[in-house]
Formats: C-alpha cells, sequence, structure tokens
C-alpha cells in the first residue's frame, strides 16, 4: 500500500467520524443550529467518501466507512447519550470491526500482489 492510499484511508476514517455526527443529529437535532450541523455532516461524510472511492476499492472503502460509522454511532449513543450499555453491543461492534479490518487487510494483500504482477509485466 502506497502512502498516497493511506491518505485516502485517513479520508474514508474522517467519513466515518462525520457520519456518526450527522447519524446522532438526526435522532437529537432539536433547533435550526443542530440541523445546519447534521446537514453540513452528511454532506462533508458523503463528499470524502466519494472523493476516496475514487482511488480506493469501492466496496471495500464503503464497508469501512459503513463498519466504522456504525460501530462509532453505537459507541457515542452509548457513551454521550446515554443508551443502555450492553456487553452483547460492545462485543458484536468488535466482531465488526476485526471484520472490517481483515477486509481491508485481504483488499490491500490482492492489491498488492495484482500491483506487482502488473510491474513484472512491464518489466518483460
Amino acid at each position: 500500500m502506497t502512502s498516497s492510499q493511506n491518505k485516502y484511508w485517513l479520508l474514508i476514517l474522517a467519513a466515518a467520524a462525520f457520519e456518526v455526527t450527522w447519524v446522532s443529529g438526526l435522532k437529537h437535532a432539536d433547533n435550526p443550529i443542530f440541523w445546519s450541523v447534521t446537514i453540513a455532516a452528511i454532506i462533508i461524510s458523503f463528499a470524502l467518501l466519494l472523493y476516496s472511492a475514487k482511488k480506493l476499492p469501492t466496496s471495500t472503502a464503503y464497508a469501512v466507512f459503513v463498519g466504522l460509522g456504525t460501530a462509532g454511532t453505537v459507541i457515542v449513543e452509548m457513551t454521550v447519550f446515554r443508551e443502555p450499555f450492553s456487553w452483547t453491543k460492545v462485543l458484536l461492534i468488535a466482531i465488526l470491526l476485526i471484520g472490517i479490518l481483515g477486509l481491508k487487510l485481504v483488499t490491500s494483500e490482492s492489491e498488492s500482489k495484482r500491483d506487482l504482477q502488473q510491474q513484472g509485466g512491464e518489466k518483460q
């Protein structure tokens, strides 16, 4: 994975953070200022996702975006908005994050192999 790809993965992470903001805003916004923040977070979140997905494998980028957004939303709801804490939720979030990490690692490995094969073919 190149350092430029790392930049796009960081943008996916930022997009997921904005997703947590707008998803929480959909439930908790109750005045024009909070609704404005929610709408801005929606726009920024999807703009970052769309920009990054042009440089990364779209299916993996989207899975990472949604998975991190889901996990972040559940954690924020439990810690900030006092939703009932559940070890079951924590376990399921951990499983989700392990799956996302695995998907990203597998995608990175297959991309690296493909890139090496393409470079090998160009040199011959």
